[in-house]
């Protein structure tokens, strides 16, 4: 059997086509999967409660922000909720007012996912962007045996769970 040039042409036309088509539908469905892997999840110790500075401290490697005011404490998670990019810190220009959970606020500083555009009030609320839910909460504790701080990345606690120390 032979093929004619112009059966052969649109053979390979089609099959381009299709190509193409498959090329885009696999790059679209694999953007929905996060490309950051940060492993099992653990249990840290990050040093004395006291020896933390005033104010929000960020741990690269565990991927999270410990807040420490005066003797109280607080972990978020810098994990964003949408695809897993690490959310940055951000301090606002100007202070805005903004309503969490039913309460008028004072935000002075947010966070920030540099992927998709997500925002975050300073507190994990998310309120702009394709995140679908607030940032977690970690818990945190004080190792009986050192008194060091612990942050168990494994367990998730309620928002506003602090530490007093």
């Amino acid at each position: 059997m032979k093929i004619l040039r112009r059966e052969f042409l649109n053979r390979l036309g089609l099959f381009s086509l299709a190509a193409l088509i498959v090329g885009h539908l696999f790059t679209w469905i694999r953007s929905l999967f996060p490309n950051v892997n940060y492993g099992r999840l653990r249990r840290v110790k990050i040093g004395k409660p006291l020896d933390l500075p005033e104010g929000i401290t960020f741990f690269n490697d565990l991927k999270v922000y410990v807040y420490r005011e005066h003797n109280t404490f607080h972990a978020v998670s810098a994990v964003c909720t949408h695809l897993g990019c690490t959310v940055n810190y951000s301090r606002l220009s100007r202070p805005k007012t903004a309503e969490i959970e039913g309460k008028t606020v004072l935000v002075d500083w947010e966070f920030h996912c540099p992927c998709h555009g997500s925002k975050f009030y300073s507190d994990g609320t998310n309120y702009a962007g394709p995140a679908p839910r607030p940032l977690e909460w970690v818990k945190l504790e004080v190792a009986p045996e050192d008194g060091k701080l612990v942050v168990d990345l494994d367990q998730v606690v309620e928002r506003n769970s602090k530490l007093t120390v």
